[in-house]
């Protein structure tokens, strides 16, 4: 059974920033992507930035250049440093871990509000 478990959400104003962290509780390369997801209300769920085991990182349009994803690899950890917050960003965040057999996994969310 695989368990990703999110935290470092919270209440920032606009322009602050935040650190999501993603404990894993298998190796992180027992997965072919890394990702971070989010969904606001009323709004399908999006992906915000994706880490492949091998390969380049990837980022929403909306984001690029304000979130950086990241690894730890011997602490089978994933992270999402996000910069310039908007309210925009304000949404649930999710871990996501998708395996050979594209199945995915998820973790159960941690709140982002971006509020003055």
């Amino acid at each position: 059974q695989v368990q990703l478990v999110e935290s470092g959400g919270g209440l920032v104003q606009p322009g602050g920033s935040l650190r999501l962290s993603c404990a894993v509780s298998r190796t992180i390369f027992a997965f072919d992507v890394m990702g971070w997801y989010r969904q606001a209300p009323g709004k399908q769920r999006e992906l915000v930035a994706g880490y492949p085991r091998y390969g380049s990182r990837n980022y929403a349009e909306a984001v690029k250049g304000r979130f950086t994803i990241s690894r730890d690899v011997a602490n089978n950890t994933v992270y999402l440093q996000m910069s310039s917050l908007k309210p925009e960003d304000t949404a649930v965040y999710y871990c996501n871990a998708r395996d050979i057999n594209s199945l995915n996994y998820w973790g159960q969310g941690t709140q982002v509000t971006v509020s003055s």
